[in-house]
């Protein structure tokens, strides 16, 4: 089920299931509704957006009163969360998915949100966006790859192809605007070739893995995996990340593998990478390919969880079509 796409006009509410917003600094956040306004959107927030603890979030029925509001509000047409963090799955016992099911609407974050989407995904139906924050917006440089693709994703029915960014960059870029470094992107890096047709699942890697025996958890079936992780991750855990992935009983079909761009901090080099690829013979007739736009490098791309999608990967060269369609 796909929600109507954005229009000029529509309201896009702000909430922050994870961390609270009140960590943005304010010039970044007078750059994203500067951002989202000159598009045509109108920018409000949840009453609780900024509500925080010790832990930098707010309490479970905040938060949720927040994202319930934003879904029953017929006003509001797409949903931006402020930031990632570490604790949207504290929500998911709590959240009205009928109410969700019957008032379908854009949800677009990315990394600890992963949580939220794949579970409202897997109990609604409702395709959900993995892209980007509503701090991601506040980005000053370096961001017209990431727009680009948010728009092909959220304001038409059009396919659209995840292609390789001219370039890339991994500094602290909402600590300092102007002190960016960025490098030149070589293309994407195929592990395996071959050519699949399946349906988008996945986000952040150690996210998802919060969902294994739950019921919040899609099915791999048939699935385009895309993964991703940050900073925090290195090389032997996310190998046993990947693996517990694979041990799921219907990973065995999986029909392929797209994998973001490491940080640099994670030392994952692409030397690593491929060791680690080639060590899985659960992956070794579908195509693998690696350092795709998606997760915690800029800039990255939109993806609709749950939409179909094909890939190719032959001879160094990549192809990523999103077909704006369910499976």
């Amino acid at each position: 089920m796909f929600a109507p796409k954005l229009v000029p006009g529509d309201e896009i509410r702000v909430i922050a299931p994870s961390t609270s917003m009140i960590i943005l600094k304010e010039a970044q956040s007078e750059l994203a509704v500067k951002r989202l306004t000159d598009l045509g959107f109108r920018v409000t927030y949840g009453k609780n957006a900024e509500a925080h603890d010790e832990f930098f979030s707010s309490s479970i029925s905040e938060r949720i009163e927040d994202l319930h509001q934003a879904f029953a509000d017929p006003n509001v047409k797409g949903i931006l969360t402020a930031i990632g963090g570490y604790n949207s799955n504290q929500l998911l016992n709590y959240i009205d998915y009928d109410l969700i099911s019957s008032n379908p609407k854009i949800l677009c974050g990315y990394s600890d949100i992963t949580a939220l989407q794949l579970a409202i995904y897997q109990k609604t139906g409702l395709v959900t966006y993995s892209g980007p924050h509503f701090s991601s917006f506040g980005m000053k440089h370096g961001f017209e790859y990431t727009m680009e693709s948010f728009l092909d994703a959220v304001t038409n029915d059009a396919p659209y192809e995840i292609n390789p960014s001219l370039n890339w960059s991994d500094d602290p870029w909402f600590l300092d605007q102007e002190d960016r470094v960025f490098h030149e992107q070589k293309g994407y890096e195929i592990l395996r070739n071959g050519e699949a047709e399946g349906k988008l699942i996945g986000g952040n890697l150690c996210t998802m893995n919060l969902l294994q025996g739950t019921e919040y958890l899609p099915s791999l079936k048939d699935a385009i995996l895309f993964i991703e992780d940050d900073e925090e991750t290195h090389s032997r855990s996310f190998d046993r990340d990947l693996q517990s992935l694979l041990h799921l009983p219907e990973a065995s079909s999986i029909k392929a593998l797209l994998i973001g761009r490491f940080q640099k901090a994670s030392n994952i080099t692409d030397e690593a990478l491929r060791k680690i690829i080639m060590s899985k013979e659960e992956l070794k007739d579908i195509p693998v390919i690696a350092n795709v736009n998606i997760g915690h490098v800029c800039p990255f791309a939109t993806v609709p969880i749950g939409a179909f999608a094909s890939v190719k990967a032959f001879d160094g060269n990549a192809e990523i079509f999103i077909e704006q369609k369910e499976k």
